[in-house]
């Protein structure tokens, strides 16, 4: 491909939004908006279902300073969806449209916001594009508060989501210590298959309002060791506060939520939930203590007043590089963090093979869950602290935050 590359661009976001996913949609925009070679710079409506259906929104159109406050904005402000398309070998219907699209804007940058699911569709577009000559550079902009991508350090969305979910323990924990009576608490934190985000419980207990137990889905779940542990820790103690992620499953890779669910979403996942009523249920029923179960269910991704400021700037600055790494040249890539903790922490971007990335699951790490698989290690929160420092600068008006309000301007 030449260095210089004119024509006008387009980004979508897809997958489960967060609180920081339009900090990096606002890193693209901005930038390209500023990019002498860039012509125009559009947003796909509800993803690559947009390009699909031909539903772009203008950027150029919009107020500079209502654009800058997706920084501070959470959810998906283009809208997004969970649409799976087929591999470019096998049929090529949505991509000659996607192509056909493309041509009538003359887009040669496509940029996709997203998690695992999204990163396979950004590299089926990048690979069908080369296939068929046309010249457009496609690049990964990661967002998943799962922190399960391949490669780079940590995923923009994680960090927040993880200071929101510490927060939430250490407030929980003070208001189930409030009674002489003594109770049990279970909380349900997201994680299908990694447990990163329930791990985040942990740094509350730095503050000493942390979870007594946590269970995560890198282990097999023992019903019996469950109702063990926490048995103990209430005859003990007269209080038992546990953090379980969605996802655990028995040794058969049987969920244990699993008789909850209510179908798949549109990659075909299994929608968990449930599992904090279920594991409260048992307790009761076995210690007779006071259980309370509680699911946080999509407050862990929408709470921008929680975000952290490093997150906020980290995802922004993912989102700019796509640009300036697009327009110098580089496609198929996927824009990740290499980060030191040695002295301080520092962050930097770093680009990834998007074949590399896409459909790999990173696991939380197993030697930093402790010996009886029930807590986690202090190597994790020396990993986490510090993604979750800084505070978001989010504006209020009347006591609520003002968020961003897009014009939503459409290409004909």
């Amino acid at each position: 491909m030449s260095t210089v590359l004119k024509g006008a661009c387009v980004i979508g976001q897809s997958g489960g939004p967060s609180s920081v996913i339009n900090a990096s949609a606002y890193g693209v925009i901005k930038t390209a908006l500023e990019n002498e070679n860039i012509t125009t710079v559009y947003g796909a409506h509800h993803g690559i279902k947009g390009v699909l259906n031909d539903e772009l929104m203008i950027m150029d159109q919009e107020d500079p300073a209502e654009l800058e406050r997706l920084l501070y904005t959470p959810s998906s402000a283009l809208g997004s969806c969970r649409y799976k398309i087929a591999d470019p070998d096998e049929d090529e219907t949505d991509y000659k449209r996607i192509l056909e699209i493309f041509k009538k804007y003359n887009i040669r940058y496509f940029f996709y916001n997203g998690g695992n699911d999204s990163m396979d569709t950004c590299e089926k577009v990048s690979r069908y594009m080369a296939k068929v000559g046309y010249e457009c550079r496609v690049m990964g902009v990661p967002k998943t508060i799962d922190n399960d991508l391949f490669g780079t350090d940590h995923c923009p969305g994680f960090s927040s989501a993880a200071k929101y979910i510490a927060t939430s323990f250490m407030e929980v924990s003070r208001d189930a210590h409030v009674y002489d009576t003594g109770m049990v608490t279970i909380i349900e934190c997201m994680g299908r298959h990694a447990g990163w985000l329930t791990a985040a419980a942990a740094l509350a207990g730095i503050k000493g309002d942390g979870p007594d137990f946590i269970y995560l889905p890198e282990v097999d779940f023992d019903m019996d060791k469950f109702v063990a542990d926490v048995s103990a820790r209430y005859e003990k103690n007269k209080n038992c506060i546990v953090a379980v992620s969605e996802g655990v499953h028995y040794a058969d890779g049987t969920f244990v939520a699993e008789a909850k669910t209510s179908g798949t979403d549109g990659f075909g996942h299994a929608q968990l939930g449930g599992l904090a009523a279920l594991l409260a249920n048992v307790i009761k029923e076995k210690t007779g203590a006071k259980v309370r179960g509680i699911e946080l269910s999509l407050l862990q991704r929408c709470a921008a007043h929680c975000a952290s400021g490093n997150d906020i700037q980290e995802s922004f600055n993912s989102g700019k590089t796509a640009v300036e790494a697009a327009v110098a040249g580089e496609t198929g890539k996927m824009v990740g963090f290499e980060c030191d903790r040695t002295n301080g922490y520092t962050c930097k971007t770093k680009l990834f093979d998007l074949d590399k990335v896409a459909n790999f699951e990173k696991k939380f790490p197993k030697e930093w869950i402790n010996a009886e698989g029930n807590y986690v290690t202090e190597d994790f929160i020396n990993y986490c602290l510090p993604l979750i420092q800084g505070e978001t600068p989010m504006v209020k008006e009347d006591g609520l935050p003002r968020f961003c309000n897009l014009k939503k301007v459409f290409a004909k």
